[in-house]
């Protein structure tokens, strides 16, 4: 089991809940733009932040920023080790920095050092991307094995310079190198480790080869915070990351919505009516099953291991409990009967 790290005031590793972590895509230095979209991810359910720090006007952001938001904030460092400091001056809860490419020991020292006064914890993180030359010849090409070389010889320069307040990210495009690679460094390591493919693509790649990377490597209790990284709205991260979740079982709440593929016996839009129920129960705080039916003929069998469901038909709409239809409803107010079933639940 790995070892307990705080940051702010979430905790991770040690069997502790798996946290979802998402990465602000505004200016930094924006800090009514940076603050609007850090609330809107915590409201959706994102546990960590991290924010680009690439000049000092943004590490001075992160005062006001800490003010005004709830969950805490990593400050992400590329080259220059003067931002982690400022960084970490202005209150960011943890760093982000690649040793590799922060410069001299003695630069990385430097921030060791700050980080060690403050009890602020270093996440080490080492992409396929930024591999040493060394390791890429000797391991002859990019592979896991040169991955967790490398990211273990970093860890070892820190823990020489007498901190272990660390987390572990060793992420790569490669969906299956990624998943190898974690399985390699959790038999070496007890520092936690933030787990994601990196570069995964868009909505639909990014799911997928997140949805089949982190899957393998979690399902095998590896990993303690998880990053779904995809091109386009943070938010679809948040999203995609508590359905991988849940999925797995290993976070509880919220409603599972499932629906049938469409056929054609379906007699209603249903692909609008799926996603506007998903749209409709984000914010209902049950842990429930709600089924989404195209067709009032195989509907409420179909909908049998559902919490509730709600099959269309033509005009009309029927609303199930358990497989069994408690109301006939029109078409149009279909959605509204069932938000009212959702609300009044606990009453049941």
């Amino acid at each position: 089991m790995s070892k307990i790290v705080q940051i702010g005031n979430r905790v991770i590793g040690g069997g502790n809940p798996i946290l979802i972590q998402s990465m602000t895509n505004t200016k930094t230095e924006n800090v009514a733009a940076t603050v609007d979209q850090i609330n809107r991810l915590a409201a959706a359910g994102c546990d960590i932040i991290r924010c680009a720090v690439p000049t000092m006007e943004a590490a001075a952001a992160l005062k006001e920023i800490k003010k005004q938001v709830t969950i805490p904030v990593v400050a992400d460092i590329h080259f220059d080790y003067r931002l982690a400091i400022a960084a970490m001056e202005n209150g960011a809860d943890k760093i982000r920095i690649n040793p590799g490419n922060i410069g001299s020991a003695e630069r990385v020292k430097a921030v060791v050092d700050v980080a060690k006064e403050r009890n602020i914890p270093i996440r080490v993180g080492v992409n396929s991307g930024s591999l040493e030359k060394e390791l890429v010849e000797k391991y002859h090409g990019v592979t896991a094995e040169g991955i967790v070389e490398s990211a273990l010889d970093k860890v070892k320069l820190i823990e020489d310079m007498g901190y272990d307040n660390l987390v572990i990210s060793i992420k790569s495009s490669d969906v299956m190198m990624c998943v190898k690679a974690h399985e390699l460094i959790a038999k070496k390591t007890e520092h936690p480790l933030h787990v994601g493919i990196t570069e995964s693509g868009t909505i639909i790649s990014g799911n997928i080869k997140s949805s089949i990377g982190l899957g393998l490597i979690l399902h095998q209790g590896i990993g303690d915070t998880i990053r779904v990284s995809l091109t386009g709205d943070p938010l679809e991260e948040i999203k995609s990351a508590k359905l991988i979740l849940r999925t797995l079982g290993l976070r509880k709440g919220g409603i599972e919505v499932v629906s049938c593929p469409t056929c054609g016996r379906t007699q209603i839009d249903l692909i609008r009516l799926a996603n506007q129920v998903e749209n409709m129960v984000a914010d209902i705080p049950l842990d429930i099953k709600v089924a989404v039916m195209g067709c009032v003929v195989n509907g409420p069998g179909e909908a049998k291991e559902a919490d509730i469901g709600i099959a269309g038909g033509i005009g009309e709409g029927l609303l199930i409990k358990h497989g069994e239809v408690i109301k006939k409803v029109p078409e149009s107010e279909l959605l509204e009967a069932l938000r009212d079933e959702l609300l009044n639940w606990k009453k049941d």
